[in-house]
């Protein structure tokens, strides 16, 4: 595809999405489960879907957004996970037990001074697509080298093992992080597994988050992401594998901004995040950058002949 062509494309499907928002035309899931006729034996119990007036689109996928409603605070923590409480008995030791495992094979000697349970499950704003964000807490300045190197072997060995597991409990995907002790908690809910206890203990109030500005954020993210993808199939290498550095550079500003900014997990910038790792869009980034660094160092076409 040229450039003319993609931004052709991207016009087109702006315009279309424009329409959508004015009420001119339907979107796809509308066409799928709305009309008097049957859906049929294959759509039965579609649920509709619901979406926030005047909100900018999700990517440039019609039709495939992130629903508002999902970033709702809930009167209640997740019942399942959080029992009267306290976090279920039985999750808490499978937790210790995927712990376990992951430092047995990272093959160093290492001491765990907490395991902790963060991350909006451990809040108010959980949804369906909340993770159960795994926190293995570890003094770097134990380690010899500098904690930069420290956090960035920890960072390697987390994600070869996210990428290599799909572990859920009660259709909730755990993640694991590694993180220094001397690391300040941004979440406002940290439960200690090790300790069976909060650590900073969660509060019920109602929250006015601005998902379209977050929306908007993430859109021109991903409109990066789509730029860059063409890099990629131009193998422009060495540019996508400086644009993608410069992009997570940016994401990563971005979220740190956010949480530390008064509206915390709230704000536009760290529900953007959000946006981007549910609409797999950070995924995607990770996956450009290893196909272009395989591709950069990969050799064909070499003659063998004397």
């Amino acid at each position: 595809m040229s450039w003319n062509e993609y931004v052709l494309t991207l016009r087109e499907i702006e315009s279309y999405q424009k329409k959508v928002r004015q009420g001119y035309a339907k979107d796809r899931d509308t066409y799928l489960i709305g009309g008097p006729e049957d859906p049929g034996v294959a759509y039965p119990n579609k649920p509709k879907r619901t979406r926030s007036k005047g909100a900018p689109p999700i990517g440039a996928a019609i039709g495939e957004e992130v629903e508002a409603s999902s970033f709702d605070i809930k009167e209640t923590l997740e019942s399942v996970i959080w029992p009267r409480g306290e976090l279920d008995p039985d999750i808490a030791r499978r937790l210790k037990d995927i712990v376990d495992d992951f430092v047995e094979n990272l093959d160093i000697d290492l001491t765990v001074v907490d395991i902790r349970f963060t991350g909006s499950l451990a809040n108010y704003n959980w949804s369906n697509y909340s993770d159960i964000d795994l926190h293995i807490i570890v003094d770097f300045t134990r380690f010899k080298s500098p904690s930069d190197i420290v956090k960035g072997f920890f960072d390697a060995k987390r994600a070869l093992w996210n990428d290599q597991h799909n572990i859920k409990i009660h259709g909730y995907e755990v993640e694991i992080y590694v993180e220094d002790i001397s690391e300040a908690h941004i979440s406002s809910g940290v439960y200690s597994i090790t300790n069976n206890s909060w650590i900073a203990e969660p509060v019920q109030h109602e929250e006015n988050i601005d998902v379209a500005t977050a929306r908007k954020k993430s859109d021109n993210i991903t409109t990066r992401v789509n730029l860059i993808d063409r890099y990629l199939s131009e193998e422009n290498n060495e540019k996508v594998l400086r644009s993608i550095d410069s992009l997570k550079n940016k994401i990563r500003r971005m979220r740190m901004a956010g949480l530390k900014s008064p509206r915390s997990e709230y704000s536009p910038e760290n529900i953007a995040f959000k946006i981007l790792r549910r609409d797999g869009v950070l995924g995607r980034i990770n996956k450009m950058k290893q196909k272009a660094y395989d591709k950069g160092m990969s050799l064909n076409g070499i003659s063998r002949d004397r």
